[in-house]
């Protein structure tokens, strides 16, 4: 029996495969340092376990749970923003699934008819792209640049903008390059859109994510016709270590919000009961745990950073200001090391070198690769070290 003819049009995530390229070398022995995925390397902090196992064995979280989310962690959500961002949501304008990524399938399954557009600034997130295909949609690439801090702007949009536009995807703090939208750029775009009908998906997971005095906005926060051209896309699995809990949450008008339950209805009934409980915890206790791990991740990133320039030929053309990853433009090491693309460079740096990144052809720009920090200083120093040396005596055979 074949396959449905939408496999064929689909790609696999190639950061979940650059991961399990390095457990497949791990199992064979060898001494592989995985900079691939995208995963804080902390536990979840044990006031979050503690409540848990207190819910646990309360009984709470043992059952099916309503389709959108229980009312606690809904209210919790609400409070937090309104506390953060000053923007106010009712219980019928949130929605609770097992991870942001599933949400952001939702959203395009509800929103996109065969042949609607969706722009997505370069470079993206992996799924975006492969998303918006499964749901018919267009991915419009709109193409950013580095030496602007890979800004987006309503003059940029607009040269990609036509009259089947339905959505604009923003990543602020960026996956993969660690940039920040300023509120005026936000602003300007979060108007452009209200004014050609483009709603927004907020994807905001990072946002709490920022270091060396940035900051990160969230765009439904701005003005009250702004949050209701924006679907906001968030969740615990960063800020929280909670990757494995699979919890995130949609902040949107209600309409969105039924689209999704509907959907869940009929795909997955309603996210982990113990994991909605666990991402209560994370709101109701002290924000000092998170506060350690985003200092940490600043002083892992500043490090990082000045580790990287010492690569011959790796170049940065600004200070990533979130998220936790380092998206150098390599062209210049891969060439000078006798490689036709940086894709088939970064495949020697997992052969050779043993250290894993992920190929930037992944993001929509060929000429990087995504190395993530999250993982103690002496690990990430250990692996720049290797390509280093590997770059060195490839660039002087």
């Amino acid at each position: 029996m074949d396959l449905a003819k939408r496999m064929d049009k689909m790609q696999a995530s190639q950061t979940a495969a650059a991961a399990a390229k390095a457990r497949e070398l791990k199992a064979k022995g060898i001494d592989v340092i995985s900079l691939a995925v995208g995963e804080p390397d902390f536990n979840t902090p044990e006031y979050i376990l503690d409540q848990v196992k207190e819910d646990m064995y309360a009984g709470r979280g043992h059952h099916y749970t309503d389709g959108t989310g229980i009312v606690e962690l809904k209210q919790a959500i609400i409070d937090y923003h309104a506390a953060y961002d000053n923007v106010h949501y009712s219980l019928d304008e949130v929605f609770i699934a097992d991870g942001a990524k599933m949400i952001l399938y939702y959203t395009f399954q509800a929103l996109l008819n065969e042949g609607d557009e969706v722009l997505i600034p370069s470079p993206y997130w992996v799924s975006y792209i492969e998303q918006v295909n499964m749901a018919d949609g267009v991915p419009v690439i709109v193409e950013t640049d580095a030496k602007d801090q890979f800004r987006v702007t309503p003059e940029l949009l607009d040269q990609y903008v036509t009259e089947k536009t339905k959505l604009l995807v923003l990543n602020s703090p960026s996956n993969p390059t660690g940039a920040i939208l300023s509120e005026e750029d936000l602003r300007a775009v979060a108007e452009y859109c209200l004014e050609h009908n483009i709603l927004i998906i907020a994807d905001e997971i990072y946002y709490r994510l920022v270091y060396n005095g940035h900051e990160a906005h969230s765009i439904a926060g701005l003005s009250q016709a702004i949050k209701e051209n924006t679907i906001v896309i968030n969740g615990f699995s960063k800020a929280y270590a909670m990757t494995g809990w699979r919890l995130g949450y949609a902040l949107a008008e209600n309409k969105y919000i039924k689209a999704y339950g509907k959907l869940a209805s009929q795909i997955n009934s309603n996210p982990s009961g113990l994991s909605q409980y666990a991402g209560l915890a994370a709101l109701k206790g002290s924000d000092s745990h998170r506060e350690d791990m985003r200092l940490a991740f600043e002083k892992r990133l500043n490090a990082a950073y000045d580790e990287l320039l010492t690569i011959p030929g790796f170049v940065l053309d600004f200070k990533p200001q979130g998220a936790f990853y380092l998206f150098p433009d390599c062209s210049e090491a891969a060439r000078n090391c006798g490689y036709d693309s940086v894709t088939d460079f970064a495949d020697a740096i997992i052969e050779e070198a043993h250290v894993v990144g992920v190929a930037g052809v992944a993001f929509g720009k060929a000429d990087h690769i995504r190395f993530s920090y999250a993982t103690n200083e002496e690990t990430f120093a250990e692996a720049m070290k290797r390509i280093r040396e590997f770059v060195i005596s490839k660039s002087q055979a």
